[in-house]
């Protein structure tokens, strides 16, 4: 490399974030600085790192996007016989990380997961793209294939199964819902002291705040 990695350094000091003037609710301060992300034209704004337990017992990482939040959690959708369907129905656990370098802000959630109902599944696959509908049937997730005309094959044999018809959602395929039981918003600063502001659900199921350390 042209560059030593270990020379790549950003000094950070756009914002700055107090803990006197963060919402009680974390759910709530997700969604300021979500709104502040889509101001910013942060690219993907809804990208988000998801970590699962492998069947392995190791932990397992891939970008997956944010489809919605609620009062409950946070929704993401994905083929549940795939690497991280399977993971997550065996081990109902994860975390999220969103990264935003334009902001230079970061917030991770950890939690539990569930399987979302059948109706908000249904409901979501109806508004997707019909392309991404015919996608759904033809990819069997994270299995291994011979090369790229397999799912061309496929891909033309699901456009004639449902040609002139709506696009039924897979039995297979769903949605997922993170409960956080806890939040941590990530404020990037000079000389590497950031602000961190870390949220835990008690077992009064209220949240606790604290600042902590970089």
């Amino acid at each position: 490399m042209s560059q030593n990695i270990a020379d790549i350094r950003k000094e950070y000091s756009l914002r700055n974030l107090d803990g006197d003037e963060v919402s009680k609710n974390p759910f709530q301060q997700f969604d300021n600085w979500f709104a502040e992300a889509l101001h910013s034209e942060v690219a993907e704004p809804n990208a988000m790192h998801l970590s699962t337990i492998g069947e392995n017992g190791r932990p397992n990482g891939r970008i997956v996007l944010l489809k919605g939040t609620d009062a409950r959690g946070f929704l993401f959708f994905t083929n549940y016989r795939s690497v991280k369907g399977r993971e997550l129905t065996a081990h109902p656990v994860a975390a999220l990380t969103f990264f935003w370098p334009e902001m230079e802000r970061q917030i991770r959630l950890q939690g539990t997961v569930e399987k979302v109902s059948v109706m908000e599944s249904d409901a979501y696959f109806s508004s997707r793209p019909r392309g991404s509908q015919v996608g759904a049937w033809v990819s069997e997730q994270s299995k291994a294939i011979a090369g790229r005309e397999v799912l061309e094959a496929a891909q033309a044999a699901v456009e004639q199964q449902f040609k002139g018809q709506p696009v039924p959602r897979p039995p297979h395929w769903g949605g997922f819902r993170l409960l956080p039981d806890s939040f941590e918003f990530w404020q990037g600063r000079p000389s590497r002291l950031h602000d961190r502001i870390a949220y835990t659900l008690n077992a009064a199921q209220t949240w606790e705040i604290s600042r902590l350390s970089p």
